[in-house]
């Protein structure tokens, strides 16, 4: 993949920044792997917002993507490599030799006509989906099964990989994308290699409209809203927030706190925690 940019002719191109979409060789999904969405525009089932900021944007169809990779021992070849606008990943469309058709994400370096199988014994070659068990340490992986047979959970965004740190009994360990050293059970399924389009990570939207076609809506900064709004809100002209740290419209505290639940069932698998970015690194918005 690579990007393009363009001279500021308006103030929209200032600082565009797309996906020239070269790797993507067909336009149009294929029929029987797309089905309609609905799209709850951030509403529950009462009709009540949940989810701010989210609504509008172009109409889409969902691909279906075989996360499992059940089918072992029939061979497939690379039929083209499509768009999903549901994920910055590219899929890669299969053509088994059995006839049937399926999505897969599209690992990094692919090529049109690349035969692709998956199974215990299938050879290690990215786009190969094995057993944790049978894949070499220091391997880089994708598309990871939490549980064996429920399909890839981890490791799925364009450019991540995780990487295949040692074996002992029945698991394995897992360094993922975000430093996590995690125990997986070795008869759960891996994809070789990593997630393609890792170029998605240097795209700018350039201005505001095109994040509606997203989807999103405006956010409206706190520090300009009532008391009764938000706790930024208040005060004579730019007030700062008046409280030790900046929080969400709940009162909560917006950056640093941690959110994953004490004591969690499956905090005996992670061998590290994930390295936590600095407030001062990872910037700030004003909620």
């Amino acid at each position: 993949m690579a990007i393009r940019k363009f001279r500021p002719y308006t103030p929209g191109t200032r600082t565009l920044v797309v996906s020239d979409f070269s790797e993507i060789n067909a336009h149009k999904p294929e029929r029987n792997l797309v089905v309609a969405k609905h799209r709850s525009k951030g509403r529950n089932n009462r009709g009540v917002i949940t989810c701010r900021h989210r609504g509008g944007g172009h109409k889409r169809l969902y691909r279906l993507v075989d996360f499992r990779r059940d089918k072992h021992g029939v061979e497939a070849k690379v039929a083209a490599i499509h768009y999903d606008p549901h994920r910055n990943a590219r899929l890669a469309l299969l053509f088994y030799s059995d006839g049937e058709k399926r999505y897969i994400l599209s690992p990094a370096g692919i090529q049109l006509g690349k035969s692709i199988i998956s199974g215990p014994d299938s050879p290690i070659e990215d786009g190969n989906a094995l057993p944790l068990s049978s894949i070499p340490l220091g391997s880089s992986v994708h598309n990871v099964e939490l549980y064996a047979g429920r399909g890839g959970q981890m490791v799925r965004t364009a450019g991540a990989s995780a990487q295949v740190m040692a074996k002992e009994g029945e698991y394995v360990a897992l360094k993922l994308p975000s430093t996590e050293v995690r125990l997986v059970r070795r008869e759960c399924y891996a994809t070789l290699g990593e997630v393609g389009n890792s170029e998605i990570r240097n795209v700018s939207a350039g201005k505001a409209g095109r994040r509606r076609w997203a989807g999103y809506r405006p956010q409206v900064r706190g520090s300009v809203m009532n008391p009764c709004d938000h706790p930024h809100g208040g005060g004579e002209g730019r007030a700062p927030i008046g409280r030790s740290g900046p929080m969400t419209p709940w009162g909560k505290p917006a950056l640093g706190l941690k959110t994953r639940k004490r004591n969690k069932a499956s905090d005996q698998f992670v061998l590290r925690k994930r390295r936590r970015t600095s407030k001062r690194s990872r910037g700030g918005r004003d909620s």
